[in-house]
């Protein structure tokens, strides 16, 4: 039947989000960035590639986003972290209870 396979699809796309809706204090994985080419380069020059873990540290009244990446802390402008894709990062070492 085709209900469970809505749901999967929905809670799947439920994990998604842009980085601009993060939590602080929460980690994420990279899925995409979608910006203009120029600043995708430098963004990536700068450690934010598919499947990098980044941390939330601080968000700003402004709109600015403080996050940690590869040992660096970086400022992203809510155009630009509203246009990256991320996923909530789970351990691979979580034990099951």
């Amino acid at each position: 039947m085709g209900v469970g396979g809505d749901l999967q699809n929905y809670i799947g796309k439920a994990e998604n989000m842009t980085l601009y809706e993060a939590q602080k204090g929460s980690s994420y994985c990279i899925k995409g960035v979608y910006v203009e080419p120029a600043v995708t380069r430098r963004l990536e020059a700068l450690g934010l590639n598919d499947g990098t873990i980044v941390n939330v540290l601080n968000r700003k009244k402004a709109g600015a986003l403080i996050i940690r990446v590869r040992g660096t802390r970086l400022a992203l402008g809510k155009h630009i972290s509203s246009n990256i894709e991320v996923g909530v990062h789970r351990e691979e070492n979580e034990h099951e209870s």
